[in-house]
This record gives C-alpha cells, structure tokens and sequence, in this order.
C-alpha cells in the first residue's frame, strides 16, 4: 500500500498552520498573564505605600489604573504615582 504525496502534503501543512496558531495564540496571552501579574504586584507595592504612609498622613488611592502603572513600570511607576498624588 502506497500513501499518496498528497495526503503526506496536506497532512505537513495542517500541523504547520496548527503549530503556527498555537504560537499566535501563546504569545498575547503570555503578555496578559505577565500584565496580570504586575497589576497585582503594583497594588501590592501601593498597599505597602499606604502602610507606610498612614504613619505620616500620606495615602494613595488604589484603583486599577494606579494598580496598572506601577505594575507596567515597576519601581518609576510607584515614584510617578506618588509624586502625582503630592502633586494633586
């Protein structure tokens, strides 16, 4: 029994357009995930902030956008947040 090249051909390229999905689809959601993450390691670090802060007076509001740029930014992040809430 002989396997026609073109079932071999169409067998190649839907494992190349299925792995080729796959990458697409792992990608983002390793960049969400990641996202995710420093989101809630920044309203961590805000949480800390507010701790710290209660001892003198000073407090930042935690919402998601806070949340989210000291996540994105890291530390120049947490800086920025706490330099516009003395600011405003």
């Amino acid at each position: 029994m002989q396997i026609p090249w073109e079932l071999v051909a169409s067998f190649a390229i839907g494992l190349a357009l299925l792995c080729l999905i796959g990458y697409l689809l792992l990608v983002p959601m390793r960049f969400m995930w990641r996202l995710v993450a420093g989101c809630v390691m920044g309203a961590a670090a805000l949480g800390l902030v507010n701790a710290f802060g209660s001892l003198v007076g000073f407090s930042v509001e935690i919402n998601p956008f806070t949340a989210m740029a000291v996540g994105f930014l890291g530390l120049p992040g947490a800086g920025m947040v706490i330099a516009l809430q003395l600011l405003l």
